[in-house]
């Protein structure tokens, strides 16, 4: 990752997407292309969405639940205004010019209630819609200037109340389209495309705001003054005016300044901070802006383009912030919320906020790369005093541990630098002991662990009724402690073997890596690792035993001895070398790490010699000889702490595995170790984790009978290997070795069992499991993609159709390891289908990685929800009559399928598979593609349907050959076909040569005598040898084009000799 710039001092506050609301735009079926979210409004409680069907979903905030749906058989829902002091009335506005106001009755537990509608826009786009701020009053501005209001009726008011009749009044009538309403005060603004107006509705007065027209969307609000000192004071106007100016008028409407933001506006944007994409800030992009703002919000002056958020401070003309966010069509803000709308139907939630706030709330979510490059771009902000309360030192710390020293050096040394800055919340509190005793408490536990309690979620109410508890996991609070403790347990033979291991492979490693990188045919440059100096200067380590000083000189020496070889240029360039060389660390790995069963045997040896390789060929090599292995023994003083062996379990879904996995003499796999048996420290475990990552890429990708397989070794020494490059390995060997992600999952599901999310998974709701897991998308693949296990088992195929919001995250790839044939193909449809249609095809030649999927999807897709085969075929593998017009389940997914870049040999394969399937419009493509025009014309004339020789999509003759060999199958078919009617007889009526869409060559002659002429189409019937004599219809039409021909004939002439003419008048 590049270093990332820091945004000026000025700019503090940030818009932030926490929450994804695609999983409740798929419930409700508003995310395909027939239903689609049209307009939306939010309130305290309520997020409303119209839609193009006229339903009103009412979705309460708090947990996003669905509460109502209000339907509409007057058009689709154009607008929606929630009022404002009374939560149980809601404004809509239809597609046919009605407008409805609603009484929820949720109070009462009653139905929701039309209390009162309005013809008065019938046939008209009403295209604004306000609530009065006092009383149940909505007013509604259409695109013909009309501005009427309509009276609300209420149950709560009695049954007296209907009684009365509040009429629709029209308050007034523009000279163009209303563009916004807006209410204070009993004072109407009204905003149109060319002035602002201000209506007294009780007095019936009107001003006109400014002198100067306009001509376009330009919205108005009012602005309160009802903080501070200026409680009391009339609220003001803000009218948007062309070239980036906004005019600050008074409650009377008398201008009194404009605002200019032009060159205001000539900064950079703020980066949006989301989970979809890493912000990024482009210091350099400085252009004045002149720009339209269609709308204004009394937030902070709030206003939109159909690109960017623009958010003033009225108080004194600055520039808060303004941020790109793209395909904007509406915008609806409540307090510091705001709720976009977008131009493909989508929703998102954004939060504007400190910037120190905003790495809280990430942090809280486990964002840890996202959180650090807002550390890292705000840094003054997180720097100050007062992001103490919110970001304090330890939890700093915290996200830098983290972070990854391979992948994200850069930022972690940023976020050094940053952390270097910190100033303190006061004097008293700011070193880290009374940092982080303001937010924890301790406990002892029996076994002398320290156990943190957490009170870190008690800073902000705000967050305490979020879905997920986001705060750090227990596990993890404890490790920082249960470290140090474990490390004073550890035996000190056992700590020599460390640093023996570690002294023995610290050379070995910089040179593997090398080789590494020659296998995995990347780029990636591993620096040269050292030992770390601190093993080395440890006190506790120079006063070991003498014989312990023993054990080491012996590895020493042995060390000695294997240096040569292994910088040996073969054991460099040479994979052959190198896995010999893997293979020798192995038996030390095996001693040092391996379970007590398999390592008590060798470990009884100082050194490597000749008895000790010879016991240890036999145990690995023949364990079926005389020899069963025991179970794994626990010592009695470590019942208390975390076990020795790590968390063994067995597989939670039992799935079949091969030889490699199955324990010799038929026993079962052994657990999956996914703690280490002993403290390592840090930097070897990051050179320990290289070498077993690539010794297990070696067994898998050379599929050659190993010391130890491929899967066995994942199993036993998972807590050494990189998890995310353990799952694209075990992506790249499924085929050859399923049960290597078998065993990859089960390990996976051991190891996140104490996440809070299998808590929301195990309940069952899925709207609510699926939100969580977008929040912990930021983690990385592995864990997110064994959450979707635990959900696809939890609810099978209704939950395979959401995971097409995690790409790129989890791919096809990975979906079907887990998901049935049945189940993945849906998954696959809707995330293609998800692209613009102009980016579709291309979206799914970037998921065949390999090339191979192409041919297996197709298989899939032709064998699922599709036609059956003797509805298609005929017994001698012919098309059946019209077999092309079935609709297949997954057409749209074949027809792309078809059209991908391929080689020759795909394409023909691809060609007979849709052949052997019936798929004949495929078939026909791809013949058309290979340029087997002949077999396509053949299907054709089976198929008998003449429009699939019209273009684009169909197969048009381009030669007279061509022609000539299609009369002639058209002529040959149907004898064929008369011949059969005569011996089996048929039920179709056949009185006329001159069927309409039927293929005969009296069609095909009139075809071409349209494109070639009459008399050549004729000529071309002779050639062939095919009797015909055209029906009365045809020669009429023959005739008709013999005509055309001449006239045309003649019209070219003419224009040719006026061009002639005027040519040689010109010369002259």
């Amino acid at each position: 990752m590049p270093s990332i710039p820091a945004v000026p001092e000025n700019h503090s506050l940030v818009l932030a997407e926490f929450d994804c609301l695609d999983p409740l735009l798929s419930a409700l079926r508003l995310d395909s292309g027939r239903l689609k979210c049209t307009c939306l409004a939010v309130s305290r409680k309520w997020l409303a969405l119209g839609t193009s069907a006229g339903g009103l979903h009412l979705i309460q905030k708090e947990g996003w639940k669905q509460r109502l749906i209000l339907t509409h058989k007057e058009g689709s829902i154009t607008q929606v205004a929630c009022c404002p002091h009374d939560e149980d009335f809601i404004a809509v506005t239809t597609s046919q010019g009605l407008v409805v106001v609603w009484e929820l009755q949720l109070e009462r537990r009653g139905r929701p209630e039309r209390v009162s509608f309005s013809w008065e826009h019938r046939g008209q786009n009403i295209t604004s819609l306000c609530w009065d701020t006092s009383s149940l009053r909505v007013f509604a501005g259409d695109s013909g200037g009309k501005v009427s209001y309509l009276r609300a009726g209420s149950s709560k008011l009695g049954k007296g109340s209907t009684f009365v009749i509040f009429p629709v009044q029209t308050v007034t009538t523009v000279d163009s389209r209303v563009v916004q309403l807006g209410y204070q005060d009993g004072r109407l603004l009204v905003s149109s495309l060319s002035r602002c107006y201000l209506c007294d509705t009780e007095k019936e007065k009107f001003w006109r705001v400014g002198n100067k027209e306009r001509d376009g969307e330009y919205g108005a609000c009012f602005f309160p003054q009802n903080r501070g000192l200026l409680v009391g004071q009339p609220p003001l106007l803000y009218c948007a005016r062309p070239g980036s100016r906004i005019w600050e008028a008074s409650f009377t409407g008398e201008v009194l300044s404009t605002h200019q933001f032009k060159q205001l506006l000539a900064c950079p944007p703020l980066p949006l901070i989301t989970y979809r994409n890493e912000p990024n800030y482009n210091p350099a992009q400085k252009s004045p802006q002149s720009l339209a703002f269609p709308k204004l919000l009394d937030q902070n002056l709030l206003t939109w383009t159909d690109s960017a958020v623009y958010i003033f401070t009225p108080q004194n003309g600055q520039v808060l912030l303004w941020t790109e966010v793209k395909d904007l069509v509406d915008v609806a803000v409540h307090r510091s919320e705001l709720f976009c709308l977008h131009g493909s139907g989508r929703l998102s939630h954004l939060s504007l906020l400190p910037a120190e706030r905003c790495v809280e709330r990430l942090l809280r979510r486990e964002s840890w790369t996202l959180a650090a490059a807002v550390c890292c771009m705000f840094q003054h902000a997180v720097a100050s005093s007062r992001a103490r309360k919110c970001v304090p030192l330890d939890r700093l710390e915290h996200l830098k541990a983290q972070l990854s020293s391979r992948t994200h050096p850069e930022l972690i040394n940023q976020l050094e630098e940053v952390m270097a800055k910190l100033e303190p919340l006061d004097s008293a509190s700011s070193s880290r002991r009374s940092s982080i005793s303001s937010h924890e408490s301790f406990n002892v536990l029996d076994c002398g662990i320290y156990r943190v309690i957490s009170r870190r979620g008690s800073q902000s109410d705000e967050e305490t009724s979020s879905l997920v508890n986001h705060s750090t996991s227990e596990e993890e609070r404890l490790k920082e402690f249960s470290f140090m403790q474990e490390e004073d347990q550890v035996d000190h033979g056992e700590k020599q073997a460390i640093i023996c291991l570690h002294f023995y492979f610290y050379r070995v490693i910089s040179n593997i890596i090398l080789v590494s990188s020659f296998v995995k045919k990347t780029t990636e440059k591993i620096n040269t690792l050292q030992m770390n100096s601190e093993l080395r200067q440890q006190p506790e380590y120079k006063e070991c035993r003498q014989m312990d000083a023993v054990s080491n000189v012996t590895l020493y020496s042995e060390e000695t001895e294997n240096d040569s070889q292994i910088q040996d240029p073969l054991v460099l360039l040479e994979p052959v070398c190198l896995r010999e060389a893997l293979l020798e660390w192995l038996v030390v790995l095996e001693r040092v790490l391996g379970p007590a069963d398999l390592g008590s045997a060798p470990a009884a040896d100082s050194n490597l010699d000749g008895s000790g390789e010879d016991r240890w060929e036999q145990d690995y090599l023949h364990p079926c000889s005389d020899h069963q292995e025991p179970a794994e023994v626990v010592p009695e003083e470590t019942k208390d702490a975390p076990e020795p062996g790590g968390k063994q379990v067995q597989c939670e879904n039992k799935r079949t595995t091969d030889s490699d996995t199955v324990a010799p003499c038929g026993n079962p796999p052994e657990p999956v170790r996914v703690v280490s048996p002993t403290p390592i420290p840090s930097d070897l475990s990051a050179d320990l984790t290289e070498l077993a990552s690539l010794y297990t890429e070696m067994s898998c990708f050379r599929n050659q009978k190993e010391v130890l397989g491929c899967s066995a070794f994942l199993r036993r020494y998972f807590f050494l290997l990189d998890q995310e490059r353990v799952r694209r390995m075990c992506l790249l060997c499924h085929r050859v070795q399923p049960d290597m992600m078998s065993s990859f999952i089960e390990a996976m599901l051991e190891l996140t069992q104490s996440s809070k999310v299998v808590e929301i998974i195990q309940k069952g709701d899925l709207l609510k499991s699926l939100r969580s897991l977008r929040e912990l998308q930021a983690w990385g693949a592995p864990h997110l993609l064994v959450h979707l296990h635990r959900l696809y088992e939890k609810h099978g195929e209704a939950a395979v159709r959401s995971f097409s919001q995690f790409y790129p995250t989890i791919t096809p790839a990975d979906v079907i390891t887990m998901a049935q044939q049945s189940h993945f193909l849906p998954y696959l449809d809707n995330l293609v289908q998800s692209r613009a249609e102009e980016h579709r095809l291309s979206f799914l030649q970037s998921l065949l990685e390999p090339e191979s999927l192409r041919q297996d999807w197709l298989e899939l897709a032709l064998t699922h929800d599709a036609p059956k085969n003797c509805d298609t075929l005929t017994p001698d593998g012919q098309p059946r009559w019209h077999s092309h017009c079935f609709s297949w389940g997954y057409g749209r997914l074949l027809s792309l399928l078809i059209r991908l870049p391929a080689d020759f040999s795909s394409k023909e394969k691809m060609c007979e598979t849709c052949r052997s399937h019936g798929y004949w419009t495929g078939y026909l493509y791809l013949c058309k593609e290979l340029q087997r025009r002949t077999e396509a014309f053949s299907s054709i004339c089976e198929l008998d349907d003449i429009s699939l020789l019209e273009e684009p999509d169909g197969v048009e003759p381009q030669t007279l050959d061509e022609w000539k060999a299609l009369i002639q199958l058209s002529h040959h078919h149907c004898s064929v076909a008369e011949s059969q009617q005569v011996t089996n007889g048929s039920s179709l009526t056949n009185g006329s040569a001159e069927r309409e869409g039927k293929i005969s060559p009296e069609s095909l002659s009139l075809m071409l005598a349209r494109s070639a002429g009459p008399d050549r189409a004729l000529a071309v019937l002779e050639e062939c040898g095919v009797q015909l004599a055209l029906s009365p219809q045809s020669e009429l039409v023959c005739e008709l084009l013999r005509v055309a021909e001449k006239r045309q004939r003649a019209i070219i002439q003419t224009m040719l000799e006026r061009c002639d003419r005027f040519l040689w008048s010109q010369h002259a």
